[in-house]
């Protein structure tokens, strides 16, 4: 057991664990409520469960809470704060992505980071690996796309 301090959009956050290598999602999930982020497959191929930390798109179901000692997490629930989240999240409903919605979050936060650190909006659009059971690909690409203001 033993406490771990970091910032949880944009909050600083310090929580007690019972085991430091409790995966990130879970801590996130359960211990801190925030849902938004899905549990899909748990082996780092989905995407469902994507945050940025320290900015980089990371599966949380494979970082452990001790790997984020220190570091800044960012949950869907926090993308609202940013203009470019916000934007990307309006884009998202304007073009009806979502069906069921089960992996949106882990979409937007993988396509919001890969924008935030400059990669175009062409190169987003054709370069995420997330999985979406329903086959929304073709809607997401053209949100991704749409977005006012983005290289």
């Amino acid at each position: 057991m033993g406490q771990i301090s970091f910032t949880l959009n944009g909050v600083a956050t310090t929580i007690t664990v019972n085991n430091m290598d409790t995966p990130l999602l879970w801590v996130l999930r359960d211990q801190l409520g925030f849902t938004g982020t899905k549990y899909g497959c748990g082996i780092e191929i989905c995407g469902a469960c994507t945050v940025l930390i320290n900015g980089e798109p990371e599966k949380s179901c494979d970082a452990s809470i001790g790997e984020v000692a220190g570091r800044s997490v960012t949950t869907i629930e926090g993308l609202k704060n940013d203009p470019l989240g916000a934007k990307l999240q309006e884009a998202w409903m304007q073009h009806q992505v979502p069906q069921c919605g089960y992996c949106q979050s882990g979409m937007l936060m993988g396509a919001f980071g890969r924008l935030k650190a400059g990669e175009s909006r062409a190169s987003t659009a054709s370069g995420l690996s997330n999985i979406c059971q329903c086959g929304t690909f073709q809607r997401v690409k053209e949100a991704i796309l749409s977005l006012p203001g983005v290289a």
